[in-house]
């Protein structure tokens, strides 16, 4: 199954859950209402308000970590397309017949930087480009550092590679640390519950009231909808609000490559 699907079924059923938690606590207010017919069911307490304020408060917060976090992973691959072009530009302060070598070594690095995220939910896949990417790091470092020191050429050059190879490679650990980058499971957890418990606080004030079907299933579908987001911008490579598209910049690249 796959993420997206996984987390549409996930809003399917708490969409579904707010509903029957929501006419679970009409039921119980119709029945305090009864035992208490003096007392006024349908009035807001201090309760309600607390738990529908830290919902609110917890959703605000969470939507905004996704989004700034969103917005990191675009900026970061802006950025390894910086370090990688650099790079590549610098290949030419080698002797003449080391580059054609270091140059092809680039190209089979950049294509294996898009196959790690071409697809990500097939973790072997993914894993054998990291390998090959990881390994092509070592082989590009160990062909520039030869390079640079052929004898008659200057001392300079790898002043003025080595930098910007650290800086390609230092990029791939920041991405892969900020693709991990989420609140722990718990918040999500927690975002749930308070849903459920509003919409029981919800159902139970409108006891003994003329049902208002427009009033619960938009209560319900706006909770779900927001949760639904925020879980789908924590995974911008599996949901369907995608990353993808900043990966042109990549690809763009490799075209002035070839």
């Amino acid at each position: 199954m796959s993420f997206a699907i996984g987390n549409l079924l996930l809003a399917g059923a708490l969409f579904g859950g707010m509903l029957l938690v929501h006419e679970w606590g009409r039921r119980i207010g119709e029945r305090h209402h009864r035992l208490e017919p003096t007392t006024d069911i349908g009035s807001s307490g201090l309760g309600d308000n607390a738990v529908l304020g830290l919902l609110g408060l917890l959703l605000a917060f969470t939507f905004s970590g996704a989004a700034a976090r969103f917005d990191l992973r675009r900026e970061l691959v802006v950025k390894e397309t910086n370090a990688i072009g650099t790079a590549w530009l610098r290949i030419d302060v080698l002797p003449v017949d080391r580059q054609p070598h270091v140059r092809d070594l680039f190209r089979q690095y950049l294509d294996a930087r898009l196959d790690v995220y071409r697809q990500p939910s097939a973790p072997v896949s993914v894993e054998a480009a990291k390998a090959r990417y990881q390994a092509l790091q070592q082989e590009i470092w160990s062909a520039s550092v030869a390079a640079a020191r052929t004898p008659g050429e200057p001392p300079q050059l790898l002043i003025l590679l080595l930098p910007v190879l650290n800086d390609m490679f230092d990029i791939t650990t920041t991405r892969e640390g900020a693709t991990r980058q989420h609140p722990p499971d718990i918040v999500f957890v927690m975002l749930g519950g308070l849903a459920l418990v509003s919409a029981l606080f919800a159902g139970y004030g409108t006891a003994g009231m003329k049902r208002r079907w427009l009033h619960t299933l938009g209560f319900a579908l706006v909770l779900t909808v927001a949760m639904f987001v925020i879980i789908d911008l924590e995974f911008p490579r599996q949901g369907f609000i995608r990353v993808d598209a900043a990966d042109q910049f990549l690809k763009d690249l490799r075209r002035t490559m070839d």
